[in-house]
C-alpha cells in the first residue's frame, strides 16, 4: 500500500474519517476531501498522529458546487500523478429543500453527482494506476429509491427520506454502468451498504437532533464497523478483478431489482453527463 494513493470524500468525520485512517495505517498516501477547513485540518492531524503516516494530503472543496469540485480536482492533479483508490463516501441529508448553486437538489448533487464528476475529472489519474478501484458508499435504502428525472433540479414537494433513497439508488445504478463502460480496463467499480451506523447523517435522516446522537451510538454500529466494507473493497486482493457488484458486510449481495435495469442505468448516466457538463469517461483523452 505504500505507493497506492487513496482519495476519500467526506473524510472529516464519521465513516469517511475512519476509512481514511485505516487506509493510512497501511502506509498509503491519503487525500482527505473535506468541505470545512477547520475540521479537515483536525482530521488530517489526527490521522497523521495516530497512524504515523505523514503522507496525508488535504483538499478543501464543497461537493455541492461543481465549480469547487473542478478546482479541487485541479489541485489534486497538480500534486499527484496517479490515483489507485477513490472512495466516494460523502453524503448529506438536509431536512428542508435546498438547491445547489448549480440549481440541483442538494442530496442528488452531493450524494450522486459529486462522485460521478470526480470519476470523470480524475479519470487520467485513475488510468495511470496499475489497477485502480472506485468504491461508492451506497445504502440498503436504495431499494426504496425512485429516480424522478423531472425532479432532479428540486421541482415539486421535498421529502428528505425519499430524496436520500433516490440518491442511494443512483449510487448503485452509477456503479453498475461505470463497471460496464470500463470493462476490459484495469479500473473496477463496486458499491456497498456500510450498515446502519451511528453518524451525523443518521441523525439527520431520522430527524433526531445531533445533540442526541448518543442514542444512535447506543443502538447502532460504530464508525469502524461502518468503514470495514469500504476498506475491504479498497484493499483486499479477493476483489482485485471484481467489478459491478454490491457488497454488505464484506460479502457480495443483491441490490434492488430497479438497480439492475440497464435502461435506467443508461438514462441516469446520460442525465448525469448533462447535469455536470462533462464527456463520458470512455471518451475522455488519457490526459486533459
Amino acid at each position: 500500500m505504500t505507493k497506492r494513493t487513496c482519495l476519500v470524500t467526506g473524510a472529516s468525520d464519521g465513516i469517511g474519517r475512519e476509512t481514511a485512517r485505516r487506509l493510512a495505517q497501511q502506509g498509503a498516501p491519503i487525500v482527505l476531501w473535506c468541505r470545512d477547513p477547520v475540521r479537515g485540518r483536525q482530521a488530517q492531524e489526527d490521522i497523521r498522529r495516530t497512524t504515523h503516516n505523514d503522507a496525508v494530503d488535504l483538499c478543501i472543496a464543497d461537493l455541492a458546487s461543481q465549480r469547487e469540485i473542478r478546482r479541487g480536482c485541479a489541485e489534486i492533479r497538480e500534486r499527484h500523478d496517479r490515483l489507485d483508490v477513490l472512495v466516494n463516501n460523502a453524503a448529506v441529508v438536509p431536512r428542508t429543500r435546498r438547491l445547489t448553486e448549480d440549481g440541483i437538489e442538494m442530496q442528488f448533487a452531493v450524494n450522486h453527482l459529486a462522485g460521478f464528476l470526480l470519476v470523470h475529472l480524475l479519470a487520467d489519474l485513475l488510468r495511470a494506476a496499475p489497477a485502480a478501484r472506485v468504491v461508492n458508499v451506497a445504502s440498503y435504502m436504495e431499494r426504496n429509491g425512485v429516480i424522478d428525472f423531472d425532479g432532479l433540479r428540486g421541482e415539486g414537494r421535498y421529502d428528505p427520506h425519499a430524496a436520500y433513497c433516490r440518491s442511494k439508488l443512483a449510487n448503485v445504478l452509477f456503479t453498475y454502468e461505470l463497471a460496464r463502460r470500463v470493462e476490459g480496463t484495469t479500473l473496477t467499480a463496486n458499491c456497498l451498504h456500510p450498515g446502519v451506523v451511528a453518524t451525523k447523517l443518521l441523525s439527520d435522516l431520522s430527524g433526531r437532533p445531533r445533540a442526541l446522537g448518543f442514542m444512535n451510538a447506543w443502538r447502532y454500529a460504530g464508525h469502524a464497523e461502518g468503514a470495514a466494507t469500504s476498506v475491504y473493497l479498497a484493499l483486499s486482493p479477493d476483489v482485485e478483478d471484481v467489478s459491478g457488484r454490491f457488497f454488505v458486510d464484506q460479502r457480495e449481495a443483491s441490490s434492488s431489482p430497479a438497480s439492475y435495469d440497464r435502461d435506467l442505468q443508461a438514462r441516469l448516466w446520460q442525465t448525469s453527463l448533462t447535469l455536470t457538463g462533462t464527456e463520458s469517461i470512455e471518451k475522455l483523452p488519457r490526459q486533459y
